[in-house]
């Protein structure tokens, strides 16, 4: 895979759910959504194999349309992004006209095009944060978790000032909020960590809330006896290898469309694409998506006070 890749001109990003022989082994930067949209648009490479699920390649696509972006794992999915359509949005536009629509980027490309700003689970509170310094009322879908969470942490009402639409990540939605008072005892000391997508009830016990870079950053900033890393498994796995010297508690979940994608499956790709692993996004949806986009960039780097 390492020398095809130099051979074809090729960058292999990876998510940080990713196997851990890929994160370590293939993969030419390492991250979370929002850091692998950014590397790959600036990278010079012709090919884009893109180690993570459907709609993170098309975000990658609609960032380089000139570049052949292929998908390891073609069913790879996501439950959120698969909860709403680009119909669903445009009803919630029709019900809370003049709202401006904030969507996850855990979401299909037609439904990018319907909405105003792209959000991550790290610049969400701020970019929310900026649509209500011009707005009374924000549409935010699909992950009804995270917007709760937004909800609180922003001081809004659901259903008033912050509209939500209900969709789950299948990874998050299941973790038991009571088994936190548990392994605390199990491990005094421990700190725990918890991603935007797991339940208020959860979030509310835990050390801190954020995306996985943010997750990362919070236990190469912070000292304590062991770290507990509430999302998928495979940011436990990356932390052990990036903090060798830490101890990381495992309660975690495995997403079986992240998992989808093999060496095997990423060496298919690179030697003979087939037309399945091959990710288009029409051109009409691309420009139209392509806005929110550049609007979650400019409003999640902006430093003046929100």
């Amino acid at each position: 895979i390492n020398r095809l890749k130099k051979e074809k001109k090729a960058v292999i990003p990876a998510h940080v759910y990713q196997r851990p022989e890929i994160l370590l082994g293939v993969a030419d930067f390492v991250g979370d959504s929002y850091k692998l949209a950014k590397l790959g648009a600036a990278s010079d490479a012709k090919i884009i194999v893109f180690c993570g699920v459907r709609f993170m390649a098309e975000t990658a696509k609609i960032l380089s349309p000139d570049k052949e972006v292929l998908l390891p794992a073609p069913e790879a999915g996501c439950s959120l992004s698969e909860s709403i359509g680009a119909s669903d949005v445009r009803a919630l536009k029709r019900k809370h006209p003049g709202a401006p629509v904030a969507v996850y980027i855990n979401t299909t490309a037609a439904v990018k095009a319907e909405c105003d700003v792209v959000v991550t689970s790290a610049n969400a509170q701020k970019i929310m944060r900026k649509l209500y310094e011009k707005h009374e009322k924000v549409i935010f879908a699909p992950d009804a978790m995270m917007g709760r969470n937004l909800a609180k942490e922003l001081g809004k009402t659901i259903g008033s000032d912050l509209i939500i639409w209900e969709g789950s990540c299948i990874v998050h939605d299941n973790f038991d909020a009571a088994s936190v008072e548990f392994y605390r005892k199990m491990y005094p000391g421990v700190k725990i960590l918890a991603h935007f997508e797991c339940t208020p009830a959860l979030t509310s016990v835990v050390d801190y809330i954020g995306g996985t870079g943010d997750m990362m950053k919070w236990v190469d900033d912070h000292k304590a006896s062991s770290y507990m890393l509430i999302t998928e498994c495979g940011l436990g796995d990356l932390a052990r290898t990036k903090f060798p010297d830490k101890v990381f508690v495992p309660m975690c979940r495995l997403c079986p469309h992240m998992k989808a994608v093999t060496l095997e499956r990423v060496l298919s790709a690179l030697e003979s694409p087939t037309a399945s692993q091959r990710v288009e996004v029409p051109a009409a949806v691309a420009a139209r998506a392509l806005r929110p986009i550049e609007r979650m960039f400019e409003l999640s780097e902006d430093n003046s006070p929100s």
